[in-house]
C-alpha cells in the first residue's frame, strides 16, 4: 500500500485501552485499528463534503463558437481581449 512513515501521536489513556483491547480481541495490531478507522473517517469526511461542482457562469452565451473550437488558450485569449487593451 506504498510507503510507510513512521509518526507519534498523543491518544488519551482511556481511548487507547479501549483500542488496544478491541484490537486484541479481534486478533489485529492497533497499528492496522488505527489506520482503518483514520481511512474510514477521511471517505466519510470526503462524501460529506460532497462532489464540487463548477456553477454554469456563461453570461446570455452560446458556448465556445464552432470557429474558434480548435483554437489555443493564447490564441483564444487574444480573441476575447481584441481592441480592448487586452
Amino acid at each position: 500500500m506504498g510507503a510507510h512513515m513512521k509518526t507519534t501521536i498523543e491518544i488519551s489513556d482511556p481511548l487507547l485501552r479501549d483500542a488496544k483491547k478491541l484490537a486484541s480481541r479481534e486478533g489485529t495490531t492497533l497499528r492496522t485499528l488505527v489506520e482503518t478507522g483514520l481511512r474510514a473517517e477521511l471517505q466519510r469526511r470526503k462524501s460529506a463534503a460532497g462532489e464540487f461542482r463548477l456553477r454554469r457562469a456563461s453570461f446570455k452565451g452560446k458556448g465556445l463558437q464552432p470557429e474558434a473550437s480548435n483554437l489555443t488558450w493564447d490564441q483564444l485569449r487574444a480573441l476575447a481581449y481584441a481592441g480592448r487593451g487586452g
